[in-house]
């Protein structure tokens, strides 16, 4: 280039290298010394403050704070300039600190608990070595995995062939689903978009999970166009009013597209009737996926793989081994009987600086182009690594374990007085009341109910504020807030379970 180019003397001002720019060359902005010591010593921050800590029975479920005393304890505000090794690994143990501990004995809140140290190593070799899911060559190893992984659980489910992808959530799982099943029904809505598709109409019980309603609002389908299926007294899908609720839908002018069962409802652990709803879906020729998020992981179980009797004549399936399983948040699996690529097909976008035609490998391993993600998490190695430690038999102990405990506690409760099931258990849901003393006698009485429905809510702050364990409470249609608890922690002894009717006795006598 020479100096009569417009623009040449600007272009040379610019490729020349300041003084700042020589220091920034000169001088690396990490240490490696000083990161790996860093790592060590917050790595024994995790050992010591998250893990045994996290799972002594004498320590706090979590040391509560109020968010304005939270927020001035943490000094949350990011700064310009950087902190000293010492300030951070403080840093580290106040979030442990004042964070919930999930895998404590004594934590019930959610329907996923405990920590398995192989699921746990594999968490952070993943995160270690930061690779994305979508292509062989950057993840050569999680691709072959990964594939391995979704097979033996598409053949706990009883697939020989299928397909599949970890997401990030069960809740994505049951919209990858829907999209799927419409996708399949109307392949040209990939590029015509709903303008060109009749009015569809989606299925589901009135005790699933809300991202089938949130699914329908995110595709463009329409929350009015979920038709809610009753569910009989022990919250499973009636068959007979799925069937009435289609014709329905037809006479409407809808087309019938897409029936979620759930297997394992949030809330009572209901399985519905898969078989018989199977029945209805091939009737009508209708797409048939099982939200088995939660109750997946029975078909572990040759003892209790019976609740989900049908799910092999499912199109697809929803599993979250990270719950009952104990893997670790997120390893949520999307699971495909289809092997013909429908997958591929539904989601692909072909981009050319991701998805070469010309590489000198076999591209068919490049499957990152089946999902709605560019980026995407390795969550199969954390899986695969406490599979290969515990076995499918270990892992099936695990499972019996948790139906064991809940069938226990349920016998207790019967025995305590002020103690009432809402359900015998199915799964290892356990809903119940506690009445305190000053309610008991009293249930024909006018405000009864609404003095009962306000006990779970105090006791659940009571127990926050103390520290002592943490479990969930809710509403049901009329009936009023009652606690949900769910053991699949095997760090749980008989003795936890104790405490815990114990302590609701405790933190609730005087009410």
């Amino acid at each position: 280039m020479n100096e009569q180019t417009p623009g040449a003397g600007l272009l040379a001002q610019d490729l020349r290298l300041t003084m700042a720019d020589k220091d920034v060359l000169l001088h690396p902005g990490l240490d490696k010394a000083a990161g790996e010591e860093f790592l060590q010593e917050a790595f024994q921050i995790m050992l010591e403050e998250g893990l045994r800590k996290g799972r002594d029975v004498s320590e706090k479920v979590c040391d509560w704070k109020e968010p304005e005393q939270l927020q001035q304890i943490l000094d949350l505000d990011l700064k310009d300039s950087g902190e000293p090794r010492e300030r951070l690994l403080e840093r580290c143990r106040e979030v442990i600190r004042y964070s919930v501990k999930t895998c404590h004995p004594r934590f019930f809140n959610q329907l996923f608990s405990g920590l398995d140290p192989h699921a746990f190593a594999g968490q952070l070799i993943t995160d270690m070595l930061n690779t994305s899911q979508y292509t062989y060559e950057i993840a050569p190893v999680f691709v072959l995995m990964e594939e391995v992984v979704l097979k033996q659980l598409r053949k706990l489910i009883g697939w020989e062939g299928g397909d599949g992808i970890f997401c990030p959530g069960g809740s994505i799982s049951n919209i990858y689903a829907m999209n799927v099943a419409r996708y399949h029904r109307f392949p040209e809505c990939k590029q015509k978009g709903n303008w060109e598709l009749p009015r569809l109409a989606a299925f589901t019980s009135e005790e699933c999970h809300y991202s089938i309603q949130k699914g329908a609002s995110f595709l463009g389908i329409g929350t009015d166009n979920v038709f809610l299926v009753a569910a009989d007294e022990n919250g499973k899908m009636i068959p007979a009013d799925l069937e009435k609720q289609i014709h329905q839908a037809k006479a409407e002018k809808a087309v019938p597209f897409f029936v979620n069962a759930t297997c394992g409802t949030t809330v009572l652990g209901a399985f519905d009737p898969v078989a018989e709803i199977a029945e209805v879906c091939a009737r009508h020729k209708v797409w048939l996926h099982v939200d088995a998020a939660w109750g997946g992981s029975a078909l572990v179980s040759r003892k209790h793989r019976h609740l989900l009797d049908g799910i092999e004549r499912a199109d697809s399936v929803a599993w979250n081994p990270h719950k009952m399983l104990m893997t670790g948040l997120q390893c949520s699996a999307f699971l495909l009987k289809d092997s013909s690529g429908l997958l591929q097909r539904c989601h692909c976008a072909k981009a050319t600086y991701l998805f070469q035609t010309d590489k000198f490998y076999d591209m068919s391993y490049d499957r990152g182009d089946k999902t709605i993600q560019c980026g995407r998490k390795v969550d199969c190695l954390k899986l695969w690594l406490m599979w290969k430690a515990n076995g499918t038999r270990g892992l099936e102990q695990r499972v019996d374990r948790a139906f064991a405990y809940t069938r226990y506690m349920a016998d207790e409760i019967k025995k305590r007085e002020g103690f009432q099931l809402v359900k015998e258990p199915e799964f290892i849901n356990l809903c119940f009341w506690f009445v305190p003393p000053s309610l008991r006698g009293k249930e024909g009485s006018i405000d009864y109910t609404l003095r009962l429905g306000k006990v779970a809510p105090t006791i659940k702050e009571r127990m926050m504020k103390k520290g002592s364990m943490m479990v969930s409470y809710q509403p049901r249609g009329n009936q009023v807030n009652f606690f949900r608890q769910v053991v699949t922690n095997p760090a749980v002894t008989r003795a936890d379970l104790d405490f815990f009717l114990d302590e609701i006795e405790r933190l609730g006598k005087d009410l």
